[in-house]
Parts: structure tokens; C-alpha cells; sequence
């Protein structure tokens, strides 16, 4: 069987590398897009089986990445995780307003991302 693919989106490399590590040794196969834009473009070639999104990017952030995402039939159904610095409660509402099946806040454990990886 195929390791599922997991697209992993965060536009700092040291947290990018870290989420990208902590999914790659949890044995799943790895894409990486380092903004909302090609986070997009990514998921529409590959059609990941998750996506872990940050949301604090330049020009398209996370949420609207994720809105245009769930607005496009060839990736609405991709479950999306934010994983972000950002933790108020407005922020956790318009995730799930969003449709997103998970929200983690840096800093953020290993556990934390594997338990999401189970869910799918």
C-alpha cells in the first residue's frame, strides 16, 4: 500500500521542516508548499489525503487558502488541520466556520500532529 500523501504548508522554514519530519517519520509521504498561493496549486495536482495549514502568510494567509480550497470541487473534500501561532478563540471559530477538522497551536508536540494523522 501507497504511503498517504500529506501536503504540509507553513512559510518558515524551521516549522516547516519540523512538521515535514515529525509526518515523514510517522511513515506518510511528504509535500511541502511554503504559501496559501502554492498551497493551492499543490493540492490540486496532488490531492493530498490531509493538509496542515498555517495560517500567518504573506499575500494569501491559510484561511483564504482554505476557503478557496473547500471552493473548488477538485479539493473541497481535503481535510484541513491548521497549525498555527495563533490562538485566540475568533480564530478557532472561523476554522471550524471553515470546515477544518483540526487546529494545533504552536508550539505544538509530536503527539499533537500524529493524533491528527490518525483521524485520517
Amino acid at each position: 500500500m501507497a504511503a498517504k500523501k500529506i501536503l504540509v504548508v507553513d512559510d518558515a522554514k524551521p516549522d516547516l521542516m519540523n512538521l515535514e519530519k515529525i509526518v515523514a517519520d510517522a511513515g506518510y509521504q511528504v509535500i511541502t508548499a511554503t504559501s496559501g498561493e502554492q498551497a493551492m496549486q499543490v493540492a490540486k495536482m496532488e490531492i493530498p489525503a490531509l493538509i496542515f495549514m498555517d495560517v500567518n502568510m504573506k499575500e494569501v494567509d491559510g484561511f483564504q487558502a482554505t476557503r478557496n480550497l473547500q471552493a473548488d470541487p477538485a479539493t473541497k473534500g481535503i481535510p484541513v488541520v491548521f497549525v498555527t501561532a495563533k490562538d485566540q478563540k475568533a480564530d478557532r471559530v472561523w476554522a471550524q466556520m471553515l470546515g477544518a477538522k483540526g487546529y494545533v497551536t504552536k508550539p505544538y508536540g509530536a503527539n499533537q500532529i500524529l493524533d491528527q494523522l490518525k483521524a485520517v
